[in-house]
């Protein structure tokens, strides 16, 4: 398993601080979870089929850029 690292998103009203971990959701190996430090956020992302990744689970409402931010935060870790 993977370590978890801390990360930063990028909320409405200023950073949302928290932390990134590896987990498995459904068939899906590569799946990555933030949750906030607050509690207020959880938010699971995975790629699909051609590397592109998208939400496949957690709170409402959320930024769609969180995705891609949660995306690069992820890729740097394994660059």
């Amino acid at each position: 398993m993977e370590p978890q690292f801390k990360a930063t998103l990028t909320g409405t009203e200023g950073p949302v601080e928290g932390i990134i971990k590896h987990v498995t959701y459904g068939n899906t190996k590569k799946a990555y979870q933030f949750d906030s430090l607050d509690d207020t956020l959880h938010l699971v992302i995975a790629p699909d089929e051609h590397g592109q990744w998208h939400k496949v689970a957690g709170t409402e409402p959320y930024l769609f850029g969180w995705v891609d931010e949660m995306a690069e935060q992820i890729t740097k870790l394994h660059a």
